[in-house]
């Protein structure tokens, strides 16, 4: 066959088999999926989530705490870094599909044996070897090989990428908590410092009446226990405070010594839409990372079967050779090669057929990976909306006891004053009033923290 024809013949064949691929057909790995979650209930309709989805509280300083931490914490830092890496690394992978061209060349100067075979008489010992040669290699890719690498690399890009955008909502969700843990806290700060006010006033007076010998000592020194405690858990929630403090210096990237968080008072509670889709999990970054990972252990399989097939390549040199008398790119002292090259591994101790079996194995664990990420994202909305549906029934009975507390206390408090009881039904009263206010405090604390969270199980809010 004519040159012109075996190179046509090769070309004809490059491009019917150009396209092939032995990765199998991806198909995303199935989950069964709610149509919509069950702890819903009916709600006032609400408009579409802000971009930013800690914006539903409505709170600048949360906002302002949140673009600190976009810019300055090192978590998110790293997470950058490691995506620009894979990004990188895609890049590198994907190179290998296009030709590679080379120049190489070396001035040489040698001596060649005397005893050399096949030399001549005429040939001189010592001489002089130039040489500068362009290389060309290209590898068809006939069975898909560098294809199914390349777009494994991308997908791993991919879910780097999709890494960062998790690692993002995390912090942020993190920070949210954290903030609103604070807000609390200062709350409940509130509830203590008045109620010692209350106790304060309650053993001047309890000392006035002992002094007037109306009460007794063993009154004022419950009146006493009674200030003393309410301090010792103003002390506590003091303390509780800082280190709030201190891990929200940490988050947003700034040293925890001197920090100050502005002052701002509770965040509304945003209302949860009646309906909820199941497909708003689809836009989850650890789902998205995790179903790229399964792509690419896809086309891993791909590659490895690849080994089983011949590998051809076109390769050419061309360049020039002198003994330093001519130039080197002289018609004479020209060289070139062109032409197909062909590899086949024929015996290679089982290695082909262990890659292979490596690359299904680690498809088959990035397809459980896949499945048992989103079945826990599925039960982190739920538990979210099952503990918001709890608070908000135990927020009412918290009222009312709150209500009837105060209640109570006055009763005390009045029939103290007129003789009727001891000092120690006023305690008692006081001490139900106290921890009813705090625990309806960090109820609606918790409330607000719980709805934090349902956003980001949500992938960062409730909208479409």
């Amino acid at each position: 066959m004519p040159a012109a024809e075996r190179v046509a013949a090769l070309a004809l064949a490059t491009l019917l088999l150009g396209g092939c691929s032995l990765a199998p057909a991806y198909q995303v790995p199935s989950v069964a999926m709610p149509a919509t979650y069950e702890q819903v209930e009916a709600a006032v309709a609400t408009a579409p989530m802000a971009p930013a989805w800690w914006q539903a509280f409505d709170d600048p300083v949360l906002d302002q705490l949140q673009q600190q931490l976009e810019q300055a914490n090192p978590t998110l830092a790293l997470a950058v870094a490691h995506y620009d890496a894979a990004r990188a690394a895609a890049g590198e992978v994907a190179s290998a599909r296009a030709p590679q061209i080379g120049f190489s060349t070396g001035p040489v100067r040698q001596r060649q044996s005397d005893d050399k075979p096949l030399r001549s008489a005429t040939q001189p010992a010592i001489y002089d070897s130039n040489s500068a040669t362009f290389s060309l290699s290209f590898d068809l890719d006939l069975w898909g090989r560098l294809r199914n690498a390349a777009a494994a690399g991308r997908a791993r890009a991919d879910a780097s990428g999709d890494d960062l955008a998790a690692a993002r909502l995390s912090l942020s969700q993190q920070l949210a908590g954290l903030y609103l843990q604070l807000r609390g806290a200062e709350a409940q700060q509130l509830i203590l410092r008045a109620s010692i006010e209350d106790y304060q006033q309650a053993l001047a007076l309890t000392e006035d009446r002992f002094r007037g010998e109306i009460a007794s000592e063993l009154d004022v020194s419950r009146a006493r226990h009674q200030l003393a405690s309410a301090q010792a858990d103003l002390d506590a929630l003091d303390a509780r405070h800082d280190l709030l403090r201190h891990a929200i210096a940490e988050l947003v990237g700034a040293p925890a010594t001197g920090f100050v968080v502005a002052t701002a008072g509770l965040p509304a509670l945003p209302t949860v839409p009646a309906d909820l889709p199941s497909n708003l999990l689809q836009r989850r970054p650890d789902i998205a990372a995790a179903e790229r990972r399964v792509f690419a252990a896809n086309a891993g399989i791909g590659v490895a079967r690849a080994a089983w097939f011949p590998q051809l390549s076109l390769t050419g040199l061309l360049g020039g050779q002198t003994s330093g008398g001519s130039a080197l790119l002289d018609t004479g002292n020209r060289y070139w090669a062109l032409g197909p090259l062909a590899a086949l591994p024929v015996f290679d101790g089982g290695r082909r057929k262990a890659a292979k079996a490596g690359a299904e194995a680690e498809f088959d664990a990035a397809s459980a990976q896949y499945r048992a990420t989103v079945l826990a994202a599925i039960r982190q909305v739920e538990d979210q909306l099952t503990l918001l549906r709890q608070l908000d029934a135990q927020r009412g009975h918290e009222q009312e006891a709150v209500q009837a507390a105060r209640r109570a206390e006055q009763i005390a408090h009045d029939r103290y004053t007129g003789g009727a009881v001891s000092y120690l039904d006023v305690v008692s009263a006081q001490t139900d009033a106290r921890q009813a206010q705090l625990g309806l405090q960090d109820i609606q604390s918790r409330q607000l923290q719980a709805s934090a969270a349902l956003m980001a199980a949500l992938g960062g809010g409730w909208s479409q």
